[in-house]
């Protein structure tokens, strides 16, 4: 499999040459110029694991979406350089959108053409690009941590704009969404949940797994009968970004250990970015993956003040000096 970063290497070393989080401060407007994904990236898109899927029909062309099982869709927002993925599992009386993307399209229109059932909102965690459509929806579950809580208030057009820049995108943005007016929304939590709460939608439970690391609220969540497991961005096919100041690599390497017990009771898992099916036993090559770079046994390059650890199908980016 051919390994596309999210974004592409160059755009990542500047981000990080600059100190920016990946949804942190704004960039400066030079930096915004040297900030591009077109040429490959825009046309090799969508990525080839998505040929093999079944392309649902909507109304909002911001978004693709694709039928990975049986009541499971994958909204992808493929034109903007996080790639990021969005999941609407349905069950007999309820349905859940794990995570809502970036807030660009209308999300809560797309879910509506999908389903007519009560729709109940779940982040795997409250980055700007999984919550930029939370404030479409009524019902909002939500860890119950005080990272939640600061996200939840939303994120100001200066922190951002870099976002929704031309050279961030592989299409022009929708009418109404401009890179000066662009903002994350803030949102309401109907209510605060913690590790182990089960989510029943009638003919399918969903059990929330609590794997803090990436971020302090961060979770995957699991339907034991089918086999399947939404990792977020504990786990995706691409670089792996544990650079942010929010990231605690102890608890993502307890999170993966985790995750990765699971893996033999599992058939699929869905990831939050890039390709939104992938094998488990992704997993516990992760956690290998990661005792080599701890252990001093994996070498890395510099990108940035960050480096980045490759493997076969994704690499870990660490902030530099960190093991």
């Amino acid at each position: 499999m051919r390994m596309r970063a999210r974004p592409p290497a160059v755009v990542l070393a500047l981000t990080l040459a600059l100190g920016c989080s990946p949804e942190g401060e704004r960039l400066p407007d030079a930096a915004v110029e040297l900030l591009d994904i077109t040429g490959d990236h825009c046309a090799g898109l969508p990525r080839s694991g998505y040929a093999e899927l079944e392309r649902v029909p909507v109304s909002d062309d911001w978004f693709e979406v694709y039928r990975v099982e049986t009541g499971v869709y994958a909204l992808y927002e493929p034109f903007q350089f996080q790639e990021v993925i969005s999941y609407l599992v349905l069950g007999d009386e309820a349905a859940l959108l794990f995570d809502t993307g970036m807030g660009i399209g209308s999300i809560s229109g797309v879910v509506d053409e999908l389903t007519a059932l009560p729709v109940t909102v779940l982040n795997s965690h409250t980055h700007m690009d999984h919550v930029g459509g939370n404030a479409e929806f009524s019902r909002v579950l939500a860890m119950d941590t005080e990272f939640t809580r600061e996200r939840a208030r939303g994120r100001p057009n200066r922190l951002v704009r870099s976002e929704v820049a031309p050279s961030a995108l592989c299409r022009p943005l929708p009418e109404d969404v401009t890179e000066d007016t662009y903002h994350t929304r803030s949102f309401v939590v109907t209510q605060y949940i913690r590790d182990g709460h089960v989510i029943d939608l009638g003919g399918r439970r969903l059990e929330v797994l609590a794997v803090p690391g990436h971020t302090p609220d961060a979770i995957a969540l699991l339907d034991r009968e089918a086999g399947f497991l939404w990792t977020g961005d504990s786990f995706y096919e691409g670089p792996i970004w544990l650079f942010a100041p929010e990231t605690d690599l102890d608890a993502y390497e307890t999170s993966m250990r985790r995750l990765a017990a699971l893996s033999a009771d599992l058939t699929t898992v869905f990831p939050a970015h890039n390709t939104p099916v992938a094998a488990p036993d992704g997993l516990p090559r992760l956690v290998e993956a990661l005792e080599r770079v701890r252990s001093g046994e994996m070498a890395g390059s510099v990108s940035g003040p960050g480096v980045e650890y490759s493997f076969d199908d994704f690499s870990l980016l660490l902030r530099a000096g960190t093991r």
